[in-house]
This record gives structure tokens, C-alpha cells and sequence, in this order.
């Protein structure tokens, strides 16, 4: 819940004069978590099916009634100003992408709690030192400004896994000093299609 808290805390700081409820979408296959978290932060309101957790047990989980249950969860975190979860399970990866048509810019709006986003197949994860690294400990990496570095996952500690891409040594890594390498294609923007004044 700290991630959750700390959004509200932003979220209040940036809207002094707005009175609102702090709101909790629920998705878990655990549905003792629904009176856990009720009980441990009373000053939420938690929405979730306990019906959908209970259906997401080994012995149901690939019946119809939990298909429907996952599909809802998936509709209504898609929905969520901001997503805490395990980007690792691809629940939570699908629930994120449908966000994506629902808001102009929807890259800050998750919080994982596990590794750093991905999809199966995707490209390798690069990031170019902005800081020179020396190994201090046995497992870190060492690398010079502006080397590049193959990430294999974020440990949420301050440190990332990764691999240097000249010298094949890999390990433990400070997450500050490095920056994603953002690789920026041309688009084709249909310079045959006339929009008319009358379409916009």
C-alpha cells in the first residue's frame, strides 16, 4: 500500500482545495485480502469481487465464471488513475496497455512492485551510464560514463541486474546511474489523407 499512499499524497498536494475519497481497486486470486485491507486502512474504500478472487483458485480458475471475473478486473483497472501491481504477471501488463487508450500520456501511471515493464519477444532493455560505476561489493558491475548496459530486470532497491555490453561482465548495478536508451523511429504520418476543417 505505500505506493497507493504515495500517490495520494502527490495527488492531495497537487489539488489542496479538493475534497476526495481514496479510492482502492482490488484484483487478487487471495480473497482474504479484501478484510485485511479494510481492517489495516479504514480510511480507503476497496472495490473488488471476492466472488472473482474465489474463482481464481487452482481448482476454478479455468472455468468460465473466472473468465468473467478476470475480464471485469481487467476493465475496471484499466480504468484506475494509477496501477500498483506485479508487471511480472501478464494480468497486470494487459490491465496497463488497455489504460493506454483511455489517457494521452499513461507512462507514469504504474507502479510495479516487482520487475520493470516488458512484453514476451520485445527487444533487449538498454541504458547508456550517465555516471561512471567501480564495483565496491563481489557481484556489482563496473563501467565507465557512457557505456552501455544490457538490463535484465530492476531489483526495487536501488540496484538493477545487468550485463555490460563490451566486456560481457554482468551484476548488480546502481539504478541512478544509468538512463533508458530510447530508441525513436520514424512514423508514417498519411500525407495523402486531407483532413478537412469540417473532420477535426
Amino acid at each position: 500500500m505505500k505506493h497507493v499512499e504515495d500517490f495520494y499524497i502527490i495527488y492531495q498536494y497537487q489539488n489542496p482545495d479538493l475534497k476526495f475519497t481514496k479510492r482502492v481497486y482490488l484484483a487478487t486470486d487471495d480473497p482474504s485480502v479484501f478484510n485485511d485491507t479494510r481492517t489495516k486502512y479504514p480510511d480507503y474504500v476497496f472495490y473488488g469481487d471476492t466472488a472473482v478472487a474465489e474463482s481464481a483458485q487452482m481448482n476454478s480458475r479455468f472455468r468460465a465464471g473466472s473468465l468473467k471475473g478476470v475480464l471485469l478486473d481487467l476493465h475496471f483497472l484499466s480504468l484506475c488513475d494509477y496501477l500498483v501491481c506485479t508487471v511480472s504477471s501478464q494480468f497486470c501488463r494487459v490491465a496497463y496497455e488497455a489504460m493506454q487508450q483511455y489517457v494521452v500520456d499513461g507512462s507514469w501511471r504504474i507502479q510495479s512492485i516487482d520487475d520493470i515493464y516488458y512484453f514476451g519477444g520485445q527487444s533487449s532493455h538498454y541504458q547508456r551510464a550517465v555516471i561512471s560505476h567501480k564495483n565496491i561489493w563481489p557481484g556489482e558491475l563496473s563501467f565507465e560514463r557512457g557505456d552501455i548496459i544490457k538490463t535484465e530486470g530492476n531489483h526495487w532497491d536501488g540496484f538493477s541486474q545487468g550485463s555490460h555490453t563490451k566486456n560481457g561482465t554482468s551484476g548488480l548495478y546502481p539504478s541512478y546511474k544509468t538512463e533508458d536508451i530510447i530508441n525513436i523511429v520514424k512514423m508514417y504520418t498519411y500525407p495523402e489523407v486531407k483532413i478537412e476543417d469540417a473532420d477535426v
